[in-house]
Parts: C-alpha cells; sequence; structure tokens
C-alpha cells in the first residue's frame, strides 16, 4: 500500500466505490455502490470493502505489453474477481469479524522463486484446458486455453490490536499448519474470516504469443514467475452485520448467500456500472512499450531488486472525465451514463448510426430535429429524444458502463454494449438549471427541463436478485476500449465467417443503419444471437474496431 502516491505498479481493483488514494474507514462506508455482487440489506450498504491484485499482462512478440482482460460469462460480462468469505477456525476458537479500519497485505512483490512457506504456498495458479493434473505454485509453462486462475489466501489470524500498521502484514498471520485453515498462532490469538482470492484471467486468446515454449504473462510489478503475485484488503463492511453473517450463516453446505438470510444483494448490472474514473496520468490499457512504473520483467531464484531513482512521472489529479464539455460550445451538458437496450429504449424518438460517430455529431443530429436529449451507444449509434425514462436514468453515484470508444473518435466515449451516454440541452434560463456537466462524486444532473419538455422523475435503486453469500463474486472491466468488451461468443464469430450468405461488412452497414430493431432481419444462421436485435448490433459495433486482440 502507498497511501497517498501513485503505487509502484498497476492494480486490479473491485470493490466499493469511495477507493482512492488516501481513505479511512468512514469514508469507505459512504461509498454509492460496489463493483462486488452488491451486498445490501434494507437499503443499508453493507460490505463496501476494496479488494486489489496485481494487474496480468501479456508480454507481446512485438516487444510492447498488454492487459490481460478477466475471462467473460455467456452475456459477455468480465468475471473479475471473486471472494470467498470461509468460516474456518480451529478448536476453542471463534470467529470476529474485521474490525473498523483494518486492513492488510499477502505476499512479496519481489518473490521471483518458491520459498515453501506459508505465505508461498497461499498462492496457487489452476490452469483451465492445459492439462495439468494438478495445481502450479507459479504461473504454468503451458498454454490456458479455456482460462488462467489465480487463487490466494489472505492471513486469517490477527493480533487483536493494531488495525492498520506500517508494514501491512505484522499485525496478522495465517494459521499454523495451512494457509486457509487450523488454529491461530499465539502471537495472532483473534480468528478472522479468510478471504479467499479468485482472479480468472483470458489467457486463450493469446496463445500466438509464445515463443520458443515460454509463457509470454508478466504481472505489473515485473513478476513473469507468479510467486510475487499479492494480495490487498481494505474493511468497508457494516461489521456488526458482518459479525451477525459470521455468526448465524453456517447451515448451508455450499455457503451461497441465498442461504444466509442477514445480506441481500443488488443486480449483476448495478455492479458492472459501479466503476471509477482514473486519478492517475498515465495511459495503462497498452499496447504500452514497457510495464507502467519502473517494472522491468524479472525472473530468477532471488528475489527481485527494486529500481532506484525512477524517472516515473505519473502524478495524482481530479478524476479524469468520461464526457466531452458542451456547456460553452453548443449549451449542451452531459447528465450521465445511464442504461439502454432493445426492448427498453432509453430514447425512442429518432436514431441514426454511423462509422464516423462522435459525440459533436450526435448531439448536431439531435438539435437539428428538435430534441432536447441525445444518447450515445454502441461506439457508433445516436438515438435522440425529449423525454428521458426513470428506469434509464443515469444513477447516483454511478459512473456507469459506458466504456465503449466512439468510431469517429476513439478520444471519446460513446456508451456500450447495453449503456448509453446522456447528453441534454441546456435551460435558457440559468436560474432554472445551471449548464454543467455531471460530475462524479456527487447526484446526476436530472433536474426537470423546461415545462413544455415533460420527464419522468429516475426511479430508486431496487432489490432484484436472490440473497446473495459468503462469496462475493465482483466484476469489474480492466481495461475501457471497444476491443476487449466485444463479444467471443457464435453470434460475432459467424458475422467473421465468410461463407455466410452476405459479407460482415456489407451486413452491418445496412442492418445498423436501418433495421436494427427488427428481429426478423436477424439472418438464421446468427443464430446465437437468439433473435435480439442488441445482440447483432453488439457484434457489428465490434467489426467497426477492429484489434489484434478480437479473436474470430
Amino acid at each position: 500500500m502507498s497511501p497517498g502516491s501513485v503505487s509502484g505498479h498497476v492494480h486490479f481493483i473491485s470493490g466499493g466505490s469511495a477507493f482512492n488514494a488516501s481513505m479511512v474507514y468512514d469514508d469507505m462506508r459512504k461509498a454509492k455502490c460496489s463493483s462486488c455482487t452488491c451486498i445490501w440489506r434494507l437499503s443499508t450498504r453493507l460490505d463496501m470493502s476494496n479488494y486489489w491484485t496485481p494487474q496480468l499482462n501479456v508480454h507481446l512478440r512485438n516487444g510492447s505489453f498488454a492487459p490481460v482482460p478477466t475471462r467473460s460469462d455467456s452475456d459477455d460480462h468480465g468475471l473479475g474477481m471473486t471472494v470467498y468469505y470461509f468460516q474456518r477456525y480451529g478448536d476453542g476458537e471463534k470467529l470476529r469479524a474485521f474490525p473498523p479500519g483494518f486492513r492488510m497485505v499477502a505476499g512479496d512483490p519481489d518473490k521471483r522463486n518458491f520459498t515453501g512457506d506459508l505465505s508461498a504456498r497461499a498462492v496457487t495458479y489452476y490452469c483451465a484446458g492445459g492439462g495439468l493434473a494438478n495445481d502450479t505454485w507459479g504461473l504454468p509453462d503451458v498454454n490456458c486455453p479455456d482460462y488462467l486462475r489465480v487463487m490466494l489466501f489472505m492471513p486469517s489470524c490477527w493480533n487483536g490490536k493494531d488495525v492498520a500498521p506500517p508494514m501491512g502484514e505484522s499485525h496478522v498471520s495465517y494459521p499454523v499448519d495451512e494457509p486457509g485453515n487450523g488454529k491461530c498462532p499465539p502471537d495472532f490469538p483473534v480468528h478472522l474470516p479468510t478471504l479467499f482470492y479468485e482472479v480468472e484471467y483470458d489467457t486463450g486468446r493469446f496463445k500466438e504469443e509464445w515463443v520458443d515454449g515460454k509463457q509470454p504473462f508478466v504481472f505489473a510489478n515485473g513478476d513473469a514467475t507468479g510467486y510475487g503475485f499479492h494480495g490487498d484488503f481494505i474493511n468497508g463492511w457494516d461489521v456488526d452485520v458482518l459479525q451477525e453473517a459470521v455468526d448465524t450463516c453456517t447451515t448451508d453446505p455450499g455457503g451461497t448467500v441465498e442461504g444466509c438470510s442477514v445480506l441481500d444483494q443488488f443486480t449483476a448490472e448495478e455492479c458492472l456500472a459501479c466503476k471509477l474514473p482514473s486519478i492517475v496520468s498515465e495511459d495503462v490499457n497498452g499496447p504500452l512499450p514497457s510495464l507502467p512504473g519502473c517494472n522491468p520483467v524479472t525472473n530468477g531464484s532471488g528475489p527481485a531488486n527494486p529500481v532506484s531513482d525512477c524517472p516515473d512521472t505519473a502524478k495524482l489529479g481530479p478524476f479524469a472525465p468520461n464526457y466531452v464539455d458542451l456547456t460553452t460550445t453548443k449549451q449542451w451538458s452531459y447528465i450521465g451514463c445511464g442504461t439502454d437496450n432493445y426492448f427498453t429504449r432509453a430514447l425512442t424518438e429518432n436514431h441514426t448510426a454511423s462509422t464516423s460517430m462522435t459525440v459533436e455529431t450526435c448531439v448536431d443530429y439531435c438539435a437539428s430535429a428538435g430534441y432536447t436529449h441525445a444518447g450515445l451507444e454502441f461506439g457508433q449509434e445516436c438515438w435522440c429524444g425529449n423525454e428521458l425514462k426513470a428506469d434509464n436514468a443515469p444513477k447516483e453515484g454511478y459512473l456507469g458502463s459506458c466504456t465503449m470508444k466512439c468510431a469517429g473518435n476513439t478520444t471519446q466515449l460513446c456508451g456500450a454494449a447495453s449503456a448509453i451516454s446522456l447528453y441534454r440541452k441546456c435551460a435558457s434560463d440559468d436560474a432554472q438549471r445551471a449548464c454543467k456537466n455531471y460530475q462524479f462524486g456527487g447526484a446526476p444532473s436530472l433536474e426537470e427541463p423546461p415545462p413544455s419538455l415533460p420527464q419522468t422523475i429516475p426511479a430508486s435503486s431496487s432489490t432484484a436478485a436472490p440473497p446473495t453469500a459468503m462469496e462475493t463474486s465482483s466484476t469489474t472491466t480492466p481495461t475501457p476500449t471497444a476491443a476487449l468488451a466485444c463479444p467471443h461468443n457464435n453470434c460475432i464469430n459467424q458475422i467473421f465467417d465468410p461463407t455466410a450468405s452476405v459479407s460482415a461488412s456489407t451486413f452491418c452497414a445496412s442492418y445498423t443503419q436501418s433495421v436494427n430493431t427488427d428481429p426478423s432481419a436477424i439472418p438464421g444462421y446468427l443464430n446465437n444471437c437468439q433473435g435480439k436485435p442488441e445482440e447483432v448490433s453488439s457484434a457489428c459495433c465490434c467489426l467497426a474496431h477492429p484489434t489484434a486482440y478480437m479473436g474470430a
């Protein structure tokens, strides 16, 4: 941990939206959302903790580096990190919830060989589809065509005194015999819930990057061995509720939150929309000539030597804007990232699409037609209207899932699949509503427009998913690029198929610009689109952004 400064390497971060360069427990409890499965109860935020590990990168054949995305589910959502809360303890012990302000780290970023101690045995790797009989201690030397799962046990024994010492591991220990089970040692007598991290990376797409049989993956700290994997945790729980869950949710053999009446959860869509803008002035998305920071790739039998006199110039700053400021040039303002799909459109009165779409192009199109709202989606679609539906409106405290680059200007963001970047014409009466953009950290700008232009009020959050468990899965998108968000399913594969009756370039151009709302327009050979026009639109949008990362 490096509070108040830029970390020495890039991390993959999950959890509450209050995460910042410096934060205390009270700050974390004020988070508006979490990228985890959003454990709540009776509108009370329960787990606003943060969990993070180093980002995995691929060292490409051309010498550059790029982040490896996490594995996606059937809806092409990045699965991110899964965090398990195991209720394990030794004879005569009682589990205690993490206290307020508690934080800890596990692992040594500089380690480059297997040392055999409990800390080393806390990290394992599972190579899905690689044919290995057992998990490995370091990065496997075989291709993992399905995915690579990295697993880490965090320490679960506490000295009962310090919650955040300067050395993040001096107040905690592993149990006596095993990293994830057993009795605590005498100097660390308080047994806490056992945190177990899983991160599944989509390594199969990089099978062509292997050189002379050597695996091409390296963590952000320069570790090409996997022995330097590490994890961090800062407690953001409602401590009393966590203690109640630990004490009472013990009968479900599967450990699911559905079997724990103490806890509840929001939908996966809300978790996916819980993102943070960058506060560091540095490109970490790749391809990059070197790993961010001063992190040369290292192997070997001894620990890595930290680089001295590092010329790294990355600085902390304010949140990077995720919108185009049109308040002065066009008197339109950004009001946030909403949700949108074929069945419940946010704006319904007019639309167009273009492979040269920009924010300005869309706003000009809607303004010239007399509309007060403009929305951009899939990188190249523009939607117009005078009324924004409540269920599609941006939610307070949510940055949203608008991470797809605009087809006509890759420095701008134009929504994404089922996410829409929303702009609105400013009122002529400044006293009624100032012309200003939505700033992340505050409520979305959803004041009433002029009386002649009705607008529905945003709906409050609802609990639509079944109760969650002592398994907290968090979903984040490590890189906000269209390429890494592209679906890798049969729908897009068949669009690429040269044997299809219509070529992809011809089909997509006509489909997205004219009949993309007509299910009957979907060709039969796109069977995996399941009759859903938005699936085809998403696949076609990916075709407009071909990259080396997108596999057919």
